[in-house]
């Protein structure tokens, strides 16, 4: 396989190092948390090589209280960035075809160009709202299409597609003996609405995959998972889970269990502190000279772009906001579009830090921003 580290991770806050930002907002999770913040005691946990399909009681929690899965339909990886390399390389291969859309969370796009998968790629538009394009996916679909991928809520737009949407994609999937992967990573974040399960629970063509990392602040831990009621597939990805690191780190495990365990009060705080935050983002936006965006609807991130009439250099204004203000957000690049786009995390700061990072970076688009005369 051909890797390539993608600008996402070579520009990322850790790479950069966090003590160098004062204003963090290129985040797409809530705050990270401590392990003195879990209610949890590990002295008792036998470190031995766990069950490989992972600890039932934590496969129990994360298919909830469904009616319609079963822990046997849930894998648990080392965050759902492996669930998502183990999903591509057990399924995908020079001689399949992928439907993906774009923009997208990284992954989903290198992984398959690094087993050389033939790739048609869905371009979704501001203009549109970042709405899925169904029948241009139709149309993209070939007879060794073996996956339609997409995220929702949608990374990096906070798009949250409806029931009609999602229903149009399995019908397409299940129509062409294929499957549809559903990266739900930012599922708990539902923030406006109602919780819906996971979509793997409508048929078993779709793949949904998650983790604790962005609802539940806590990315050290490695945790994520698979979800699917397909048994040969899930045969297939557990095989791959066990070349690549045949089972999770039983500390990590416990940890996270017990983070689901008290996933109602967990998430409550989390939403509060998002709704906080959205509700000023709003107001912000709604006075912003220079930038225009989808309102987001779910998720903790936001995918604006620079307004027309406006022309920048987009280098020199984040070197300018992280060097002079110490203020970072992800650049448009992170997610092959152009660089006068940006994705702006609203729930990982506090509310001042949010506030301060957002006229930061006002102050940037001030002094470098030149409006352009018809």
């Amino acid at each position: 396989m051909n890797y390539k580290r993608m600008p996402i991770e070579i520009e990322s806050p850790e790479e950069k190092g966090y003590g160098t930002i004062t204003h963090n907002l290129a985040e797409s999770s809530v705050r990270d948390i401590y392990l003195k913040d879990v209610n949890v005691d590990l002295t008792d946990v036998l470190l031995f090589y766990g069950e490989h399909k992972g600890l039932l009681k934590l496969r129990e929690a994360i298919k909830e209280d469904s009616k319609v899965l079963t822990a046997d339909d849930v894998l648990v990886t080392s965050g759902a960035a492996t669930a998502l390399f183990v999903v591509a390389t057990s399924m995908l291969s020079s001689k399949d075809h992928l439907v993906v859309i774009r923009p997208n969370y990284g992954t989903n796009l290198e992984t398959p160009r690094a087993l050389n998968c033939q790739m048609s790629i869905i371009d979704m538009s501001f203009e549109n709202n970042f709405d899925i394009d169904v029948e241009a996916i139709s149309k993209a679909i070939q007879p060794n299409t073996r996956l339609i991928s997409v995220t929702n809520p949608h990374n990096p737009s906070g798009k949250l597609y409806d029931e009609s949407t999602i229903n149009a994609l399995i019908a397409l999937a299940e129509k062409n003996n294929c499957h549809l992967l559903v990266d739900e990573t930012y599922r708990d974040l539902n923030f406006q609405t109602e919780l819906k399960p996971y979509v793997a629970e409508l048929s078993d063509k779709v793949i949904s995959v998650s983790s604790v990392s962005k609802s539940y602040g806590a990315p050290g831990i490695r945790i994520g998972w698979i979800i699917s009621r397909d048994k040969k597939i899930m045969h297939d990805f557990l095989a791959g889970k066990e070349q690549i690191c045949l089972c999770n780190s039983v500390v990590d495990e416990e940890i996270a269990y017990a983070l689901l365990n008290n996933k109602v009060e967990i998430i409550k705080n989390n939403h509060a502190h998002i709704l906080t935050n959205f509700q000023y983002l709003k107001e912000w936006f709604a006075k912003q000279p220079y930038l225009e965006w989808v309102e987001p609807k779910a998720g903790v991130v936001c995918f604006p772009r620079l307004k027309q009439g406006y022309t920048v250099d987009a280098e020199k204004l984040y070197d300018t906001l992280y060097e002079k203000h110490g203020t970072i957000v992800g650049p448009g690049h992170w997610f092959e579009q152009d660089k006068t786009y940006m994705r702006i995390g609203f729930g990982y700061p506090g509310l001042e830090e949010l506030k301060e990072g957002l006229a930061n970076l006002e102050k940037c688009l001030k002094e470098l921003a030149t409006e352009v005369r018809p």
